[in-house]
């Protein structure tokens, strides 16, 4: 073993000289030997030592735990306790001191070697682990200051794309509501072009072809900027639910007239209502939304000759509804992007379309508190079902 630095603190003179005596034997220094606790800080506050042998019972006022506790405070040295005693009171006593070890006299010197060596190694040990917690601490402190720092960064970055939202929204209601008007105006002209083109016109056929051609054109981009109107609403949270007492059969012919008015192709619209009440409270804009497009949809991808079914009824407190076609259907590998806004799937070809439908009609399904589903194949057409909670 290392030769170490050792102080002698014991009371009982001949004892003090035998344990020095034992201890130079294996080249350690004794720094001092002394009869209190005391002297026992005198010496070291002068001199510094590895370890230091305690007796409990000493002379003076100051008694080896008291003497222990002080040295623990200011020194924090390695304390080895030696005693005659081993009764429980004082077992208790020294324990509290958290001793580096307790050698009960008469011991030999081979039994104190050991205790000592255990002893430096139990205070090294210790040491090395405050010092590790020392430096765990040391950067759970630094890393709980950067992550403080990445958080305000994230707030600040938060909020500043809060306020872009917000701009952006603004931007799209302001310039969507500032077409509405001159696309209103195009559209009553192509009206009254088409209304003189009725009397005898040499170029009546042309008229009619190209004002049809422009009300047709007029009228997919007022879609196209109501669509946008209503995300702009949903991004700026200004969509609420407005439920007012309606009469659901006319919502429901409103719609199926609405479709067939703008249909470019001869599809069948195969209506089927089957107990529902005559009235019921609910939003009527946000049904409309849900049914004019995914109608709009199924005519839209069927071909000629085609039929769509549109079943409704009431069922439990919830209106539930079917529309199912035979068209074009979608590829399974797209079906989770179908209700993502401007998502087009790769086989609608040169079918018109902004992708702005099924968002709106899930958000809207959403708002309303319901529920959409759907079920497709490739060239076999696609149903959908919806169901909403009503109230009579």
């Amino acid at each position: 073993m290392f030769p170490l630095r050792i102080l002698i603190t014991e009371d009982d003179h001949v004892s003090a000289l035998l344990l020095k005596k034992a201890l130079e034997k294996n080249n350690h220094q004794i720094i001092g030997i002394s009869d209190s606790g005391e002297k026992a800080l005198e010496i070291l506050a002068e001199h510094h030592a590895d370890i230091v042998m305690m007796d409990i019972n000493l002379a003076g006022e100051l008694d080896g735990i008291r003497t222990t506790e002080i040295i623990n405070e200011k020194y924090d040295i390695p304390v080895v306790y030696l005693s005659a005693s081993s009764d429980a009171e004082t077992l208790t006593k020294v324990v509290g001191t958290n001793p580096s070890a307790y050698v009960i006299k008469p011991f030999n010197i081979r039994e104190l070697n050991m205790v000592i060596e255990l002893a430096i190694f139990k205070d090294r040990k210790e040491k090395e682990l405050q010092k590790l917690n020392n430096e765990l601490e040391e950067k759970v402190r630094q890393r709980t200051k950067d992550l403080a720092e990445a958080n305000k960064e994230l707030t600040r970055a938060l909020e500043k794309e809060r306020e872009i939202g917000e701009l952006k929204s603004r931007i799209v209601l302001n310039v969507s509501h500032g077409f509405k008007t001159p696309l209103t105006s195009i559209l009553s002209s192509a009206q009254l072009l088409q209304k003189y083109a009725e009397k005898d016109h040499p170029f009546k056929a042309k008229i009619m072809k190209h004002a049809e051609k422009i009300e047709h054109s007029v009228r997919n981009l007022n879609s196209l900027l109501t669509s946008v109107l209503f995300f702009g609403k949903a991004d700026a949270n200004k969509i609420d639910y407005k439920p007012k007492k309606l009469f659901l059969n006319a919502l429901i012919n409103e719609v199926v007239d609405v479709v067939k008015a703008g249909s470019e192709n001869d599809v069948k619209i195969n209506l089927k209502i089957d107990k529902i009440p005559k009235t019921i409270t609910s939003d009527s804009d946000l049904l409309y939304q849900i049914f004019e497009n995914l109608l709009s949809n199924a005519v839209k991808y069927s071909k000629d000759g085609q039929s769509v079914e549109f079943e409704l009824m009431e069922i439990e407190g919830y209106l539930q509804a079917k529309i199912a076609d035979h068209g074009i259907g979608i590829p399974q590998e797209e079906q989770d992007q179908l209700f993502d806004r401007f998502f087009r799937a790769k086989n609608v070809g040169i079918i018109e379309g902004s992708g702005l439908g099924l968002s709106i009609v899930k958000k809207c399904v959403d708002v309303l508190g319901g529920e959409i589903t759907f079920k497709s194949k490739p060239n076999e057409g696609t149903t959908f079902f919806v169901k909403i909670p009503i109230t009579k």
